[in-house]
């Protein structure tokens, strides 16, 4: 769909290298409801009337969906009119041979349904790539894993993805503001310009929304750059920008490119995410505010990214790669923003609230209740290969290593296991392409840490049959960049010296996927005194359940399951601490905490009042 000028006003016409290729905005088909969101003369437009888009980004599948409605008023109470979120395939689709879900957290309608309830306008970002500093960019690891031009018109690609959207697009369809629902703008793809320039592929994820039933507004988003914006827009559909400063800058180049469309800022960064092992990044409320204060100057549209950023729950977190160095994100994707990550309204919130222009009393409380502090006993349990290997999985024989792909597993680890011959004396063990992580034991002996640029270990031979297991762990799939659909796993040979070890037994560990019953097959042996770490439990005791920031001060690196449910990674390099406990994942009474061990193995489990996301330093992305 193109986009309607405003009633009585005449058409928008965008100019220079982004002219439409023929003719201007189109009417919508005979009988068609004219969409809600409209733009001429460098305005927006609302049923006619002029409008500022002010919404905040919050995504539901980062949210427990008992405090959606909680979150979604919490925006409200901001001074915004809107909410976005990004959809994520992979979210739905983890597995190819099952149908997406949209039951349960996956129940994207509802979520909608409760911003509209609230009386909030909706927009949504069905990618199919979303980036978001989730796994993969939301693409599905079954998908990615075969030979295919990601993000691309390759039919392998649009193929799988279209088949997605058949699923998906009615439903948001049916949700639009035509037909008395919230949604009143779809994105197409997502700040495509600075991946490619395939614009036959633009042009099919826009047709694919339209085809399918979307008529409201469309628009692309991507940096302020000439380079950016000549590969990710398209004629006659609304161009956003997505950016962390300058916004006069921005402002003027859209101008000069689209020169009849408003301002439009689909995502202000007022906070960033962080990595392992680096520092917690924040946002000066000055800094921040300023930077609002120029987007929204002269009718100019913004969406807070994030405005709450909630939870990387389970392995969902992604990754980004410099110089080649894989640096994958944390637990947290608190952001920094104004509702921080535990709800929690701060002073961003407030200063943002100004100049939303928001005022009155809040309909939410500053915080919601957390449980009081506490030190709760870690139990050991089993050992780690042995609990691993207690919960059954199907195994790969095969002359190589498996994949992760190959394994049909998006996230978690891998038990290779192998039994070759090694000479007496010392030799050199190269794992000569380890993604991410490996742990490797030879006859039960932990022999050391491959990845992170160590591909060599030593190991001791007899002569004798050696049993090697190699456990390799993903860290979290990339999410931005050429590198997205890496593939996971022991990639290259295994050597002993210059032979190479075949023959392998493959087994995937799918963490994500684990039941209560496999859990309990983990943790059902007693715990051999074999490094590094192994299952531990502790038990929660709780009158009313709250929320609470769990920590593990003498553990090293980590999952942690609450009842069942896989919180999240915890590593000691930081900068997280704690991991937030969300109340609804808690019940009146004895709780069971579990943790599955890597490095260190603590002996308590502290229960924290307050989040500690680790030493802080300012961060501002900017375009150049």
């Amino acid at each position: 769909m193109i986009e309607l000028p405003a009633p009585d006003a005449s058409p928008a016409q965008p100019s220079g290298s982004d002219a439409p290729e023929s003719g201007g905005p189109l009417a919508p088909e005979s009988g068609a409801a004219a969409p809600a969101l409209t733009w001429a003369g460098r305005r927006l437009y609302r049923r006619g009337v002029p409008h500022q888009i002010l919404s905040g980004a919050l995504h539901y599948f980062r949210v427990h969906p008992d405090l959606w409605r909680d979150r979604i008023r919490r925006l409200a109470d901001l001074g915004l009119n809107t909410v976005d979120t990004y959809i994520a395939w992979n979210f739905h689709q983890p597995r190819e041979d099952a149908a997406p879900r949209f039951d349960g957290w996956h129940d994207l309608e509802r979520f909608i349904g409760l911003a509209g309830e609230e009386g909030l306008d909706v927009i949504v970002r069905p990618g199919p790539y979303i980036c978001a500093e989730w796994s993969n960019g939301g693409l599905p690891s079954w998908l990615t894993g075969r030979d295919v031009a990601v993000r691309s018109s390759d039919p392998a690609f649009a193929g799988p993805a279209g088949r997605w959207f058949d699923e998906l697009v009615p439903r948001l369809a049916a949700l639009q503001a035509a037909h008395g629902g919230p949604i009143v703008a779809v994105q197409v793809e997502n700040e495509f310009g600075s991946y490619g320039d395939d614009h036959a592929y633009l042009r099919w994820n826009r047709d694919a929304l339209t085809s399918r039933g979307i008529t409201e507004l469309l628009f692309t988003a991507d940096g302020p750059t000439e380079l950016m914006l000549d590969g990710g827009t398209l004629p006659g559909t609304l161009t956003a920008v997505t950016l962390g400063s300058k916004p006069e800058a921005a402002r003027e180049l859209l101008a000069a490119r689209r020169p009849e469309e408003p301002f439009v800022v689909a995502e202000f960064w007022n906070g960033w995410f962080d990595h392992w092992g680096e520092r917690h990044h924040v946002r000066g409320v000055d800094s921040a505010v300023r930077t609002l204060e120029g987007i929204v100057a002269d009718g100019g549209s913004v969406s807070l990214y994030m405005a709450h950023g909630g939870t990387n729950f389970g392995l969902w977190a992604g990754a980004n790669e410099h110089d080649g160095r894989l640096q994958p994100t944390v637990t947290s994707y608190d952001s920094d923003a104004p509702i921080a990550e535990d709800g929690t309204l701060t002073d961003k919130f407030h200063a943002m609230r100004k100049v939303l222009g928001a005022s009155g009393p809040l309909r939410v409380p500053e915080r919601l209740p957390v449980l009081p502090p506490a030190r709760v006993p870690l139990t050991p349990r089993a050992g780690l290969l042995p609990g691993l290997r207690a919960v059954p999985a199907p195994t790969v024989h095969g002359p190589r290593p498996a994949s992760f792909e190959r394994l049909g597993l998006e996230a978690g680890m891998v038990l290779h296991t192998a039994h070759p011959r090694i000479p007496a004396g010392e030799h050199r063990l190269v794992l000569s392409d380890v993604r991410d992580r490996a742990l490797v034991f030879a006859d039960g002996t932990f022999l050391g840490v491959a990845g992170d640029g160590r591909p060599e270990l030593t190991v001791r031979g007899t002569g004798a049959i050696v049993r090697l297991e190699v456990l390799v762990e993903s860290l979290g799939r990339i999410n931005y960049g050429p590198g997205v659909g890496r593939h996971k796993g022991l990639l290259g040979p295994v050597l002993i010296d210059r032979r190479m070890v075949q023959g392998w037994d493959s087994t995937p560990i799918a963490l994500q996927e684990w039941t209560d019953a496999d859990l309990t097959r983990a943790t059902a042996t007693a715990a051999p005194a074999l490094a590094p770490g192994g299952f531990a439990v502790a038990t929660v005791h709780v009158e009313t359940p709250a929320d609470t920031f769990l920590a593990l001060p003498d553990s090293g690196r980590g999952l942690v399951w609450v009842n069942g449910f896989l919180l999240g990674r915890h590593w000691a390099i930081g900068p997280q601490v704690t991991l937030y406990c969300p109340a609804p994942l808690l019940r009146a009474g004895a709780n069971t905490v579990t943790v599955l061990e890597l490095e260190r193995a603590g002996d308590v489990l502290e229960l924290r009042e307050r989040p500690e996301l680790g030493p802080a330093e300012e961060y501002v992305e900017e375009f150049s």
